[in-house]
């Protein structure tokens, strides 16, 4: 079981009718949005946060924000987000090469030397310690302007607090997420872990 039980999608009228982003995000609302309604004032601020985070405002395409989620939730460890992010990623029309080689985006062909740098400091800024450098700052540069680099690092410092909250919550991972984890990153050794429902 989760260290706190979800509750029920009714609990709260607000936060149903916000949570209906996630229907076209991931095919269902999260049970950690339904664990966050405990405070309601939490999952509503939580998903508008979202919301504004994974907004498209230039470059930075709906796809690449959840391949940027990705690793952030890999480096993090967080088995639930992974899943999530790949979900999502592959709902917003991620190439299906590039779904099948996300962890080999450093050298598969089908990444941009763009993306590159924004999945590396997906990595770096993900990091604990935080391993953002002078590097990495020339890289992002190179490809993107001050207002997507706030967009990317939007998109890692959400997946920095959903890390926290599932991998501690034990939150339990729903169906359809679990599909795309095992499609996507099973081979490379994903499993549900704490996130299976049974035993914390």
């Amino acid at each position: 079981m989760p260290l706190v039980k979800p509750l029920d999608a009714d609990y709260d009228t607000e936060t149903k009718e916000l949570s209906r982003f996630f229907n076209e995000t991931l095919g269902f609302c999260p049970n950690s949005v339904l664990t966050m309604q405990h405070r309601p004032a939490i999952s509503k601020a939580f998903i508008n946060l979202n919301k504004a985070v994974m907004a498209n405002e230039g470059r930075v395409t709906s796809a690449l924000k959840r391949m940027i989620a990705w690793v952030s939730s890999n480096a993090s460890g967080c088995r639930y987000c992974q899943a999530h992010a790949i979900r999502a990623a592959e709902r917003y029309g991620a190439e299906q090469e590039k779904l099948d080689h996300i962890w080999e985006y450093r050298t598969h062909s089908s990444f941009s030397e763009a993306e590159r740098a924004a999945l590396d400091f997906s990595l770096l800024a993900s990091q604990v310690p935080n391993g953002v450098n002078a590097e990495i700052k020339e890289r992002l540069y190179r490809y993107w302007n001050e207002g997507e680099i706030v967009e990317i690092l939007g998109v890692i410092a959400l997946f920095g607090y959903l890390n926290r909250w599932n991998d501690s919550m034990g939150t339990t991972i729903e169906e359809g997420a679990v599909e795309s984890g095992e499609q996507y990153l099973g081979k490379h050794g994903w499993e549900k872990g704490k996130h299976g429902g049974g035993v914390y």
